[in-house]
């Protein structure tokens, strides 16, 4: 079964947990794929995790079209969703429009994820929702917004829970198909949940969500730079360290050299 928006949204109503991670290359979206996972995210961490940035926000849209479509080759199942990078949708909807018709027309992906919640943000998702692009959302910690927010927790005062509450309400009207709640307070991110009726994807944002989202290389153990609620399934820095060494021995000790 092909995974899609709509499926996303019937598993919410199913209470079924949704499995979602990212992707930047052909293989590794591949194993991802085979591996059952049900949203590949071609997200903006790319910059850092896979280009050295400091910041998400040097990336440019080729540079996440050339990364898409490498994953959408790799992928049978999973629903592509791919990120709009800083400054590719915050000019006018008719921008927004523009890159992400330009993602799904040449990666072969079939959604597009935007940061934030405000007025101007909302706008341009019920615009692209008109046209017939599926959209994700994406509130709490956003990365595009670091020197404005910082990398802290968000939802920890009143006037944060009642603001991202009218957000995710404003998202959901607008036509988006699901939200990503990234590092937010868990009571909060539980009352989200619950009151939506499309689904949410958390990421440090508790287990109340309908599913879970982490930076593959994060899970992995393959990350400089560990967040405080990744949890690590492997230590694939360490064996990749070794497996290059043991090789480096071979080859200058002129052994098992085909």
């Amino acid at each position: 079964m092909v995974v899609t928006p709509r499926t996303l949204i019937r598993w919410k109503r199913e209470n079924r947990s949704i499995v979602a991670l990212t992707a930047w290359d052909y293989a590794s979206a591949k194993v991802l794929d085979e591996a059952g996972v049900d949203v590949l995210l071609v997200g903006d961490s790319l910059a850092q995790v896979v280009l050295g940035y400091e910041t998400t926000l040097p990336l440019t849209l080729d540079e996440m079209l050339h990364h898409a479509k490498a994953v959408s080759r790799g992928v049978k199942r999973a629903l592509v969703v791919v990120d709009l990078p800083f400054l590719t949708y915050q000019e006018s909807p008719q921008q927004a429009l523009r890159s992400a018709g330009r993602v799904l027309k040449e990666t072969g992906a079939s959604a597009v994820k935007l940061e934030g919640g405000y007025a101007a943000v909302v706008e341009t998702v019920a615009f692209l929702v008109r046209a017939g692009i599926p959209v994700m959302g994406h509130v709490g910690l956003t990365p595009q917004s670091v020197h404005q927010l910082g990398y802290r927790k968000q939802g920890t005062t009143k006037e944060d829970e009642s603001r991202l509450s009218s957000e995710v309400l404003a998202l959901q009207e607008a036509g988006a198909f699901s939200i990503v709640l990234e590092h937010l307070d868990t009571t909060l991110a539980t009352t989200i949940s619950q009151k939506l009726s499309i689904p949410t994807i958390g990421i440090g944002a508790g287990n109340a969500c309908d599913g879970q989202i982490l930076v593959t290389h994060d899970l992995l153990g393959w990350s400089d730079r560990q967040p405080p609620f990744a949890k690590v399934y492997a230590n694939l820095q360490d064996t990749i360290t070794e497996a290059v060494r043991r090789y480096s021995d071979d080859v200058r000790g002129r052994r098992n050299c085909q």
